[in-house]
């Protein structure tokens, strides 16, 4: 096949060498964004006490960052249709540092909406980039090996899961904040200053976080990145059709679900350890750490499996185990339980990147409408935490709202069934 399109697509002769940069490039990029979402769990610790939250106060964290995949994912896809994988690359990039340095107005004014605000910029930004990358890393390379590397980048996500929460407790939760009781003997003035000072705290990790994104944004301007095309043709039906083709709306749903579950588990992690035990932040952060470290290696695991273990069947086998795992949240007591919801993140670590993989499987010309719902249905994000939240504020127990992610696993299990006597080609 010829190169036609202006140097923008690859002939089949060129691809395997092309790959090695465009793959590390865009990997990185599912680092910076593991970072940001991982830094979650500490920003909702810290602000939850600087503003004295409720849980489904707090969880509105989660939504105002995920409910920017449900508006942004269609128009991303439409950018990158049109204009290629770099130019959406290039306009996630610009948000993704927009929103970081959205946080320092934030600080300056003591205002949680307006750190919501900062949040769903910098969310919007997210939402572009994961829905160029994700199909990109599917498409470089040989079709059977798709979700080996999609599990491979998304590994660095996980290793940045691992270091966030131990980065944002040392640079955020430096100290630890005031009990409801400490800020009720305070004068008003004096309350004032102390959530200022809270707040401030943030905004040296985003800052920096903001200048490395735009020397990231002008690396991406000046490299040039190939425009994987199967084909001249494009997608002839809207995004409703585009949910009966193949696996893509049972995807959809498992990826809706899934999100909602590990959202939860990751960004209430450190509240779980205080309210159920007792813990403080401090010492909490580190099993944040433990568990994003346990999602790394859950990463780079899964990809080994997958050469002798179809990605199908390990999705279905760790789903069980995410299942039990839940069950023992739920209904044990003690630190076990704590144990319990760190070692989910292990088998929690291949679902997002398998059920992608599979969700688009033989998609053919409609890959890149089909990616696009696949990342609006990260909305789960959005929707499943205040859930489960609101049922800890109503029941006083945190145990019984982890019933919410049992449910999302379930799903899950039954996604997974879906392929029990189907070869996949990826």
């Amino acid at each position: 096949m010829n190169n036609t399109n202006s140097g923008n697509s690859i002939s089949s002769s060129s691809k395997k060498r092309n790959y090695g940069l465009p793959l590390i490039l865009i990997t990185s990029l599912f680092f910076f964004w593991g970072f940001i979402h991982n830094l979650d769990p500490i920003l909702i610790k810290h602000l939850r006490s600087a503003f004295q939250l409720n849980h489904f106060q707090a969880s509105l964290v989660d939504s105002a960052v995920f409910a920017a995949y449900f508006l942004l994912a269609i128009p991303a896809g439409m950018i990158i249709q049109k204009y290629g994988y770099k130019t959406g690359i290039l306009v996630g990039l610009f948000f993704f540092a927009a929103g970081c340095f959205l946080f320092v107005p934030a600080a300056n004014t003591v205002s949680y909406p307006f750190f919501l605000g900062a949040l769903f910029v910098l969310s919007c930004g997210l939402a572009i980039l994961e829905t160029a990358a994700n199909p990109y890393i599917t498409v470089l390379g040989p079709p059977e090996k798709a979700t080996q590397r999609l599990n491979f980048a998304q590994s660095f996500n996980g290793l940045a899961a691992s270091i966030a929460p131990i980065v944002g407790g040392i640079f955020i939760l430096s100290e630890e904040p005031k009990s409801q009781e400490e800020l009720a003997t305070l004068s008003q003035a004096a309350k004032l200053a102390y959530i200022q000072a809270e707040t401030s705290l943030v905004k040296g990790p985003y800052i920096i976080l903001g200048l490395i994104l735009l020397l990231v944004m002008f690396l991406f301007l000046f490299i040039k990145l190939p425009d994987v095309t199967e084909s001249d043709e494009k997608s002839t039906k809207n995004y409703f059709q585009v949910l009966g083709v193949k696996n893509v709306g049972w995807g959809v749903l498992a990826q809706f679900f899934y999100i909602g579950a590990q959202i939860y588990i990751f960004s209430f992690l450190l509240v779980f350890a205080e309210d159920a035990i007792d813990m403080k932040g401090q010492e909490a952060k580190y099993y944040a750490g433990v568990a994003g470290f346990l999602f790394m290696v859950g990463r780079f695991a899964g990809t080994f499996l997958m050469k002798y273990i179809s990605p199908q069947k390990l999705l279905r086998v760790y789903s069980m185990i995410s299942i039990a795992l839940t069950v023992w949240v739920i209904f044990g007591s003690g630190v076990s339980t704590l144990y319990a919801l760190v070692g989910l993140t292990f088998f929690m670590s291949i679902m997002f990147p398998t059920i992608f993989a599979l969700g688009i499987e033989g998609a053919g010309l409609d890959t890149k409408p089909a990616s696009s719902l696949l990342i609006m249905s990260i909305v789960g994000g959005a929707i499943i935490p205040p859930i489960a939240s609101k049922i800890t504020d109503i029941s006083g127990n945190i145990h019984f709202s982890y019933a919410v992610p049992l449910l999302c696993f379930v799903i899950v299990l039954l996604f997974s069934l879906r392929f029990r006597n189907k070869k996949s080609s990826i």
